[in-house]
Formats: structure tokens, sequence, C-alpha cells
């Protein structure tokens, strides 16, 4: 399969900040810090299954994964403030 960006590559579990680009890429300024760290875990994990690059399985996420991308989600969204 070929990439023609980095945007294309494939992401995974572990990939937690390039998971919470993604998210913040799609959402922008719609979640505030304190709404990110509100959002429920399904619905976050239903977000991640649909980022179109992402690779991992539902039965394979975590709580631990789940709360390091709402963490790395709230940096990238201090980053653009």
């Amino acid at each position: 399969m070929a990439f023609e960006g980095i945007d294309d590559l494939p992401i995974n579990w572990p990939d937690h900040e390039d998971i919470a680009i993604k998210l913040y890429d799609r959402f922008g300024d719609e979640f505030t810090e304190s709404k990110i760290y509100r959002i429920r875990f399904t619905d976050l994990l239903d977000w991640i299954l649909e980022i179109p690059t992402f690779e991992g399985k539902r039965e394979d996420s975590s709580e631990g994964h789940l709360e390091q991308i709402q963490a790395k989600w709230v940096y990238e969204w201090r980053d653009n403030q």
C-alpha cells in the first residue's frame, strides 16, 4: 500500500498523540479542555474507530489508552489556543 503523505500513515492504539491530533483536526475548538475530559469513553472510542487511517480494533482498546488520548488531545487543544 502506497502512502501519499504523513497523514496517510496507519495509526494504532499506542499512537496517542497522532490520534489526538486527528481528533483535534476533526473537532477543532468545539471541545474545550474541560469538555474533552468529560467525554464519555464510549463516544471517544467510536470517534477513534472512525479515523480513516486508524487500524486498531475495539477489543484492543483500554482505559489507559483512552486516558492518554484525552490528555494528548488537551495538549493539542492548548497548543492551538
